[in-house]
């Protein structure tokens, strides 16, 4: 937290006025929309998985988002679904956890929150006005661990909601013929 005195950054000022208003009014805060061009289908430069392998995903997300294959097959149907927002994020907040300097960390925070966390962001992945108020009040001081509350909802959504709908793809059933 900050102490008396101590100087804060323009992205923590924009931050807590963001939070005011949402916290205040949730429906009307209206915010840049920048457009994302399209990006084509990825190539799955992997190896394919064993029978045996593809068929754990089925009950488990962790393993199917730790296979490489897995995870780019994953996001394909994702983009067939016109839902890939939601592994995008997930993917972001990965890459941040890792990221050590605090500039580099405040620049991430700011970039995902900008395009996956803000109402009306281009990518608004689907979490409640609680996570995105306790999210966005979290980036004040951007930490390692600023989006688990968001990644943890998102990470559950895909499991409960998108997981099912995956395994019965076709493409995923070719996997475990």
């Amino acid at each position: 937290m900050h102490g008396y005195g101590t100087p804060q950054t323009a992205w923590a000022k924009e931050i807590k006025t963001k939070l005011g208003t949402l916290l205040q009014k949730p429906d009307t805060a209206i915010d840049l929309i920048i457009p994302y061009p399209e990006k084509p289908e990825k190539t799955i430069k992997a190896p394919k998985p064993s029978t045996e392998e593809a068929a754990q995903w089925k009950d488990s997300l962790e393993k199917l988002l730790q296979n490489s294959y897995g995870l780019t097959a994953f996001q394909n149907f994702l983009k067939m679904e016109f839902s890939e927002e939601n592994i995008e994020f997930w993917m972001a907040c990965e890459e941040y956890k890792k990221i050590k300097s605090p500039n580099k960390m405040a620049a991430k925070a700011k970039k995902i929150y900008e395009e996956f966390i803000q109402t009306d962001a281009p990518r608004e992945v689907n979490i409640d006005h609680f996570t995105r108020a306790v999210t966005t009040k979290n980036l004040v001081e951007p930490s390692s661990s600023s989006f688990d509350l968001a990644q943890k909802k998102i990470f559950a959504l895909m499991e409960k909601d998108t997981l099912p709908r995956f395994i019965r793809s076709e493409f995923y059933q070719e996997l475990v013929k």
